[in-house]
């Protein structure tokens, strides 16, 4: 049998074990979860301005501290895993989803000890995401003092 035999042959082999997927349906879902996910967020600020009469950057805290209090509850809960089995990336974009990311590894391996359970794993899945997106900041910020100094 020749090498282009076997790959047709692979080939054929993983498109009849691999499950079709909805694409629609996945929109629909991440759509409509990230949606209520940020109305939330926007009940929650409108409630710090309201009944805790905050001011604009008091409000933005006050709705960060809570959203990441509530994605954190969630995801030690279990509750959070089984939103995003349903909502795909409609649960992951919003702040709760940041919370999950540095949660859910920090309760795996929570048996392993806090130093090299905890402590190592924190940061496994959100670590990434902090150096580029610090990273790309950077960059975007020395990009804009320099069009904004010699431009």
């Amino acid at each position: 049998m020749s090498d282009q035999q076997k790959f047709k042959e692979y080939d054929q082999m993983v498109k009849r074990m691999t499950p079709n997927s909805q694409y629609f349906q996945g929109f629909v879902r991440a759509f409509w979860v990230g949606g209520l996910i940020c109305v939330l967020g926007q009940l929650i600020s409108m409630a710090g301005e309201y009944w805790l009469h905050l001011d604009q950057s008091g409000v933005s805290m006050f709705t960060s501290i809570v959203l990441v209090f509530l994605g954190t509850t969630l995801t030690g809960l279990g509750i959070y895993d089984r939103i995003g089995c349903y909502a795909g990336a409609g649960s992951v974009v919003p702040i709760t989803g940041f919370a999950n990311s540095v949660a859910a590894p920090a309760l795996e391996f929570r048996r392993e000890g806090m130093i090299l359970g905890l402590g190592a794993k924190l940061f496994q899945i959100a670590g990434p995401v902090l150096v580029y997106g610090i990273g790309s900041s950077v960059v975007a910020g020395v990009i804009y003092w320099i069009i904004v100094r010699w431009f």
